[in-house]
């Protein structure tokens, strides 16, 4: 190899324009939710092509608040994909519903919408569905939407690996994640490793004005200020000169929630990077590219690529591969090992969420989906951020390859 290697997995993208933006928001009156943030979520739904946004605090805040806003309690159940962050999965159990799993398709590790329909059928509580657009790869929304229609269940897509990845429609439109075409809401996150950062937090997209207003509220401990859906009109007004004005004090709580906003410094971050997403998305589909010509050169057969279905771009939030371990000693940890003392971080992305220990204990009959299993046996994610050398790629595969014939079982 003609150059030393130290990648991490993934690896947030700061510029000078980055921390000006930052800066000019800390010389401003507002360090909490502020203008910056009414700003960053105009210029979100505006990217995505929804009426409106909500930014929140995590991506994990944003799915619990999409929960909350849906109305999912004790009684209902959530389906979403074992392959994914426990995220979806928890945000559904901390409503006190119940969550169940669907496998996944083997090309793309997307759940399989041929499953969903087979699970709708069994299962009559299943209140809401969270498609998990794996590695910016987007599931068929418009498919799925067909399905859950006929059993009434609504769609919350999960769009945390996502932004800036974008799906053909049956009559050939292309739709963005985070439209909301085809679903009540979709959530992102902008954690450090995602296609855009604020450091930490998230967004919900949606089309419809109701769910709008309840998550403004429910992101401030389900509070209300507006004096149309004031409630208690007793305590909320007082009479001056002879009309009645809503006290300038009075705020009232009308659901249980939680402390969900975002600063408007991290904001500012965010419209910057915003501004940046397409060349994010663009650098990211190039390495991934270059990838795949060195893996079919030089480890075709050993290595294999997520696959792409036709109409699809995706924002490659992650480059998973799939390999067959057994013929190498230490299988994957032996080979992440190999890997990571030559200067390459690489990472699992996932583990089947039901095999984590408060699911094992939450499942009288713990699941099991051959697709999903068989996925997370095999898969591996290597290095992908936008601010790869070109070469990066090469010398990835290259490394690879020096241990596939290194670690490889006599």
């Amino acid at each position: 190899m003609s150059k030393k290697i130290n990648l991490p997995y993934n690896r947030q993208y700061i510029d000078q324009s980055d921390i000006d933006a930052v800066a000019s928001s800390l010389r401003g009156e507002y360090l909490t939710t502020g203008p910056e943030a009414g700003k960053f979520e105009k210029e979100i739904a505006e990217y995505v092509g929804a009426k409106y946004a909500v930014v929140c605090s995590s991506g994990t805040a944003a799915l619990h608040l999409s929960m909350l806003a849906l109305g999912i309690s004790k009684g209902d159940c959530v389906l979403t994909s074992p392959i994914t962050f426990i995220a979806d999965a928890n945000a559904a159990r901390m409503t006190g519903a119940d969550v169940a799993f669907v496998d996944i398709e083997d090309e793309t590790a997307n759940l399989d919408l041929n499953k969903v329909e087979e699970i709708l059928r069994k299962k009559n509580h299943i209140k809401a569905i969270i498609p998990v657009h794996f590695s910016g790869h987007p599931v068929d929304v418009e498919s799925l939407s067909r399905i859950t229609s006929q059993y009434n269940v609504k769609i919350i897509e999960d769009g945390c690996h996502a932004l800036g990845s974008s799906y053909t429609s049956l009559n050939n439109e292309v739709i963005r994640v985070g439209s909301c075409k085809h679903s009540e809401m979709t959530v992102f996150s902008f954690h450090p490793i995602k296609n855009i950062t604020t450091g930490e937090g998230g967004a919900i997209t949606t089309n419809d004005y109701v769910f709008y207003e309840r998550l403004l509220s429910l992101r401030t401990h389900g509070t209300i200020k507006s004096e149309k859906n004031i409630k208690n009109k007793a305590l909320a007004f007082s009479e001056v000169n002879g009309e009645q004005v809503l006290n300038p004090w009075y705020y009232e709580m009308q659901e249980l929630s939680n402390n969900y906003r975002i600063t408007d410094f991290q904001c500012a971050l965010g419209r910057s990077q915003l501004r940046k997403l397409d060349y994010f998305t663009q650098r990211r589909i190039d390495l991934v590219d270059s990838y795949k010509v060195e893996i079919n050169k030089h480890l075709k057969g050993l290595v294999r690529p997520l696959g792409i279905k036709n109409g699809i771009r995706s924002a490659n939030h992650l480059f998973v591969v799939r390999i067959l371990y057994g013929e190498l000693e230490g299988g994957r940890a032996g080979l992440m090992l190999f890997l990571q003392e030559h200067g390459v971080q690489t990472q699992v992305n996932y583990m089947p969420i039901y095999w984590h220990p408060y699911y094992q204990d939450y499942f009288n009959e713990v699941p099991v989906l051959p697709h999903a299993e068989r996925y997370y046996d095999e898969c591996l994610s290597l290095p992908l951020f936008a601010n790869m050398d070109d070469e990066d790629p090469r010398r990835v595969v290259e490394l690879l390859s020096i241990a596939f014939k290194n670690l490889r079982k006599e």
